[in-house]
Order: structure tokens, then C-alpha cells, then sequence
């Protein structure tokens, strides 16, 4: 598993988080959810040490993460991407590959086939020569998991990989993270739909400047830790008629 502990996050002195432990399971698709600003991807880029933290560690399998570095997969979100950097949708895809190759060794006809192979498992052949900067948000995001297909990762982390983008991209993204899982991985998504929480995930993360809770998602995702994470009103919204329901 991927175990965090006594992770401290602040800017400028003021905290975002302060001593949060949580563990993502293996063969698991964990969720992330919180209200704008409850420190979700701040938790992610920690973790990563992608971002300063003051205090904590972060252990895969009793070892340090900075162990694992070619085993993690990251997704950042489409808002801190430069679209305008001139790579095509293959060479992207086929940078997943570079991890494995070590240093200066190219990519050869076995890597361009794994890239053609990722490629066509989330539907973009086509697409291969297109510059990414012409892509739709949702082929977008298809992209980068392709580019952990090719790169083998066991450690998958996506930041808000379903906003803004189509039903089909949010369909083959979640059927290729289902695959993952079931083939052990440990796979993390930063969410905002509260609605499709019960349907893609296994375990849940609900934070707001810390963790509230966490565990299975039927036991994690309740009006008690939704009213304390978001409002009394959006819990209400979301559990009173499933509850009358019932």
C-alpha cells in the first residue's frame, strides 16, 4: 500500500494541512473529494514532492516513494498543461516509455508498437500526429493514459482528469482504470462529481484541510462527513432523498 504519515502542507506560513495520515490501497480506485481550496491537489503534488512539505513521509511497501519514481503515473490537471508546446499525440504517448529506457538509448520499433497498442486502446489512432494543443479536453486526458499504459506504472494518480471532457473520454478513461485495478494496481483520483462517487470507486478520501475520514466508499460516503467536508445543504441535497428512498 501507499502509506502517507505526518504530512504538514503550509504557504506562507499559513497551513493547508497539518499532520495528515492516510493509506491508498493496491487494486483499489481511490477517490479524493472536498470542497475548492480543501488542499486535494496540494495533498497529490505532496505526496509526489512535487510541493514543499514541512513535515511527513510517504511510503510504498514499507519503502520510500522517491524509490518508486518510474512506477508512478501522474496526471496533472488540464488548467497547468502548455498546450503550445509542439509535440504530437504519439510522442507524448511514447514518452511513458523513456522511464524504461534509461538514459541515452531511444525509443525502437518495441516501444512504437506499445505507443501504437496505448494508442488504440483509448481510441486514438487517428490522432496520432496531432499536436496536443489541437485536442479536445477529453482526448486530452485519453492522451496522458495512454502514456501510463506505455509507461507500466503500478501507482496511478490523476488531478480532476473528468472535468470539461466528454461522456466517451470519461467512459474509456474509467474502463481502463477499472483494467488497472483489477490487475492490482493503485490507482487515485482527484474528483469533483459527488454524484458518480458510489459508481467509480472502491475507497474514498473526503478532505477539507485534512482528512476526514477515509475508508470504503460505503462507509466513507455519508451525510455525516459531506455535511462536515461541504455544507449542511449540499448533504442534505444528496442524502435525504436516497435515505427516504430507503
Amino acid at each position: 500500500m501507499l502509506a502517507i504519515t505526518d504530512l504538514t502542507v503550509a504557504y506562507d506560513d499559513t497551513p493547508v494541512f497539518a499532520d495528515v495520515a492516510v493509506t491508498f490501497n493496491k487494486g483499489k480506485i481511490t477517490g479524493i473529494i472536498g470542497p475548492n481550496g480543501a488542499g486535494k491537489s496540494t495533498l497529490i503534488k505532496a505526496i509526489l514532492g512535487l510541493v514543499k512539505s514541512q513535515s511527513g513521509a510517504a511510503e510504498y511497501d514499507g519503502e520510500p516513494l522517491k524509490h518508486f519514481q518510474k512506477q508512478i503515473a501522474y496526471v496533472e490537471q488540464r488548467k497547468d498543461l502548455d498546450l503550445t508546446f509542439p509535440v504530437d499525440v504519439f510522442t507524448l504517448t511514447e514518452t511513458g516509455t523513456y522511464g524504461r529506457l534509461g538514459l541515452f538509448r531511444n525509443p525502437g520499433k518495441k516501444e512504437q508498437e506499445e505507443t501504437r497498442s496505448a494508442l488504440a486502446q483509448v481510441g486514438l489512432e487517428e490522432y496520432a500526429q496531432r499536436q496536443i494543443g489541437n485536442l479536445s479536453g477529453g482526448q486530452l486526458q485519453r492522451v496522458f493514459v495512454a502514456r501510463a499504459i506505455v509507461q507500466q506504472a503500478e501507482i496511478i494518480i490523476l488531478d480532476e482528469p473528468f472535468v470539461g471532457i466528454d461522456l466517451q473520454s470519461e467512459t474509456a478513461i474509467m474502463k481502463i482504470l477499472k483494467q488497472w485495478r483489477d490487475e492490482g494496481k493503485t490507482i487515485i483520483v482527484v474528483h469533483h462529481d459527488l454524484n458518480k462517487v458510489s459508481r467509480y470507486f472502491d475507497d474514498l478520501v473526503v478532505m477539507n484541510h485534512g482528512i476526514i475520514d477515509y475508508g470504503p466508499v460505503q462507509a466513507v460516503y455519508n451525510s455525516k462527513n459531506i455535511e462536515q467536508a461541504f455544507s449542511a445543504d449540499l448533504s442534505s441535497v444528496l442524502f435525504t432523498a436516497k435515505e427516504v428512498a430507503h
